[in-house]
């Protein structure tokens, strides 16, 4: 299920719960695509069935299936980090609020990409169809009375159905970005590691907000930077500097080309282990770069991996946002705004990835 949960990036929670969504693989995946349900041009709260939460088109999306979606996904995160998750704040109202959203978005792109498919002329073989039916077989007898009834009397059909879109998406996603190229040379992938030192330029005024030094601050930032330089010349370890001067959040970072701005990347790009740049003026204030390795193997592999990504997921996206503006979206605000985490503690299922999974991965 990966490949279409990691599709668009996650609303910006706190920390602790970007961590736990990205350890539960629950992503908002429509932001930015067009078709965020929350900026919706078109809304009914009447003419729906008594079950259905939202329509792309004539695609229905059922109370049934946003309960399977989101009771799985409430209890894989209380199996890690338990049941008083749901109350906790964060930028965005509460980690129930924020899940519900991220479901919400899930399916909605979900169905969208089904579309899509139709559109396009692709559809699930017969052996695949066979997967999801297992699959569906396999999950449903799983569950247990108290399972099925927080999940709205949920069907086997109906997880069938969730199998096999979800399926139908992956194959879409698989289609479109088939001709990218996976192979990275080492160099465009390259990643360094270096220390800093950065005396800031910046301050937050009350509201919280960023605001640049006036001339005679930043001239004082300046004058900080060349006592510190100064004092590299004269025989201070860089360490040692760092631990007096450095403002910056990381003492040592690593990263790859187009990660930074342009007269940071430069200035550490051309250095070579070891050696020391000269002051060099960012958007953040003045700094002293330092090589320790012109080339991290370890992390320039996992920058592949990012680049490729990255690749797929613009390919993927530039079909997906022109098809999506197309299409005309309605939510049942009235039911919609009726869900909620379930409180029946003997509904334990977490189990409907690990099958999909199972049959598909």
């Amino acid at each position: 299920m990966k490949r279409v949960f990691d599709l668009f990036q996650m609303k910006s929670l706190s920390k602790f719960c970007c961590v736990a969504l990205s350890l539960l693989s629950v992503c908002v995946i429509l932001s930015g695509c067009g078709m965020d349900l929350a900026e919706r041009k078109v809304v009914f709260t009447t003419g729906f069935e008594k079950d259905e939460v939202f329509r792309i088109e004539d695609s229905v999306c059922t109370i049934q299936e946003i309960m399977v979606y989101l009771i799985n996904t409430q209890n894989g995160y209380e199996n890690t980090f338990g049941s008083e998750i749901w109350q906790k704040e964060t930028d965005n109202g509460t980690v129930e609020s924020q899940l519900k959203e991220s479901i919400l978005a899930k399916v909605a792109q979900i169905k969208a990409m089904n579309l899509l498919a139709t559109d396009m002329g692709i559809e699930l073989d017969e052996s695949e169809i066979e997967k999801a039916a297992q699959a569906a077989s396999e999950y449903y007898s799983s569950l247990t009375d108290a399972d099925i009834a927080v999940m709205h009397g949920v069907s086997q059909d109906t997880i069938q159905q969730i199998y096999s879109e979800y399926a139908l998406a992956d194959k879409l996603y698989d289609y479109i970005i088939r001709d990218i190229n996976p192979e990275i040379s080492d160099d465009e992938a390259r990643t360094i590691t270096v220390e800093q030192i950065l005396i800031k330029t910046y301050e937050y005024n009350a509201s919280g907000e960023k605001v640049p030094f006036n001339d005679s601050k930043k001239s004082t930032a300046l004058a900080r930077m060349k006592s510190v330089k100064n004092q590299l010349i004269d025989g201070a370890s860089f360490e040692e500097l760092q631990d007096n001067y450095n403002e910056a959040d990381e003492a040592t970072i690593s990263f790859g080309k187009g990660e930074k701005e342009e007269a940071y990347e430069k200035a550490a790009f051309n250095l070579g282990n070891g050696e020391v740049s000269n002051i060099v003026e960012t958007s953040e204030g003045y700094v002293l770069i330092k090589c320790l390795s012109t080339f991290n193997r370890e992390e320039t592999q996992v920058n592949k991996v990012r680049i490729v990504a990255d690749r797929k997921r613009e390919v993927f996206g530039q079909q997906y946002d022109a098809f999506v503006e197309t299409l005309n979206k309605e939510l049942n605000e009235n039911l919609w705004n009726e869900v909620s985490i379930s409180s029946n503690e003997e509904a334990t299922t977490s189990s409907l990835w690990d099958v999909y999974g199972n049959y598909f991965e």
